[in-house]
């Protein structure tokens, strides 16, 4: 069965995308912990980051680094975290999460709750500096 995330590469279900290529994905998370919280993935669906192979590895290492640059940008903060955590969802993914202390990047803490219009302005900003 397809994961959430493999629906919205294909297209099945909407995302508010900020960034993609012919392998990668990077969208925003819609119960993100700051605003600005965003997801990227390979379109490819593996479920642990390590059983990728190198050069896939590498480039969605160095999408993130990309899309982190862009995103710290349209958010200014201290730093752009990154988490892999990836047991909710079978589908390597990165979670790039404006910080400006360490408590940003707490998963256990409740989640913002954004209206679409709030994640569509988001994504507009970050998109503008990529």
């Amino acid at each position: 069965m397809a994961s959430i995330f493999s629906k919205i590469v294909n297209r099945e279900i909407p995302a508010h995308i900020v960034a993609e290529t012919t392998e990668f994905l990077a969208f925003l998370d819609v119960s993100p912990l700051t605003m600005g919280h965003v997801l990227v993935i390979p379109k490819k669906e593996i479920d642990y980051i390590f059983d990728m192979d190198e050069e896939s590895y590498f480039g969605l290492t160095l999408f993130a680094k990309i899309v982190a640059q862009g995103l710290k940008k349209a958010f200014p903060c201290v730093k752009i975290g990154m988490a892999v955590i990836g047991l909710e969802v079978p589908h390597v993914h990165i979670h790039l999460i404006p910080m400006n202390n360490v408590s940003d990047m707490n998963f256990s803490r409740e989640k913002l709750k954004p209206s679409q219009e709030e994640l569509e302005a988001a994504a507009a900003r970050i998109k503008a500096e990529l």
